[in-house]
């Protein structure tokens, strides 16, 4: 797409979006990755990465065999 356009068109796109960023609202990174630590830890009971899974509802658990090169 850039190739069909302008050093000038390029550049006007680039002003819109720099415009567009200008105006959101921000906050500091202290405050995300303090509401990032809360929610992880409010759904930690439920998350099968920090909990891990059952035994006997893991599918690839299991002795269903293994790899036999013949």
């Amino acid at each position: 797409m850039a190739r069909d356009m302008s050093d000038k068109e390029i550049l006007q796109m680039e002003l819109e979006q720099l415009k567009i960023e200008v105006n959101t609202p921000r906050t500091a990174v202290s405050v995300n990755c303090k509401e990032a630590m809360e929610w992880v830890e409010a759904h930690a009971d439920a998350d099968p990465l920090i909990k891990g899974v059952a035994d006997d509802k893991n599918p690839y658990k299991g002795d269903k065999g293994g790899c036999i090169i013949t």
